[in-house]
């Protein structure tokens, strides 16, 4: 039976090697899942996420002219639940400047020794926004913020 693009299989791990993982499917086909394509974190190495023998679902990405099957772990688990968006509004403090300290108490609900789900590109993004408008909004009140010049050239002679 020959394998086909997007489908998932049964399959066991018959090799690794420094750049991936050879793993024969239940259609007796065998084909390579990159090191990039085991987990969705980082992978430095394989044998701490793969052994040979261990029964695993790939996903095939590529058959290529030559009958290789690009084959990946990550793609063919099921997708990690999403976490709730936070509240795009800002927490005050008392004193009206943004607590970054207080919103994490707030948001976390995990342990702090537990591993980090990975987030979404939306999430990382407006992570950042909300740390960059907090840093901005200190700069400007502590009066280190010029805007527009250079320190010694905001004077408009040259």
């Amino acid at each position: 039976m020959q394998s086909l693009v997007g489908e998932i299989y049964e399959g066991k791990v018959t090799g690794l090697t420094s750049f991936g993982a050879f793993v024969k499917m239940s259609n007796g086909e065998t084909g390579m899942v990159h090191i990039s394509e085991v987990a969705p974190t980082y992978v430095k190495d394989i044998t701490e996420h793969l052994s040979e023998g261990q029964e695993v679902k790939v996903k095939v990405l590529q058959i290529n002219e030559n009958n290789k099957i690009s084959l990946s772990i990550k793609q063919a688990m099921p997708p990690a639940p999403r976490q709730e968006q936070q509240s795009r509004k800002p927490q005050t403090g008392n004193n009206g400047q943004r607590s970054s300290v207080r919103a994490n108490q707030q948001t976390s609900s995990k342990p702090s020794n537990a591993p980090a789900a990975p987030m979404s590109f939306e999430d990382m993004m407006a992570k950042f926004k909300q740390e960059s408008d907090e840093k901005m909004s200190v700069l400007k009140k502590s009066g280190d913020f010029k805007t527009g010049s250079r320190r010694g050239y905001g004077n408009g002679n040259r």
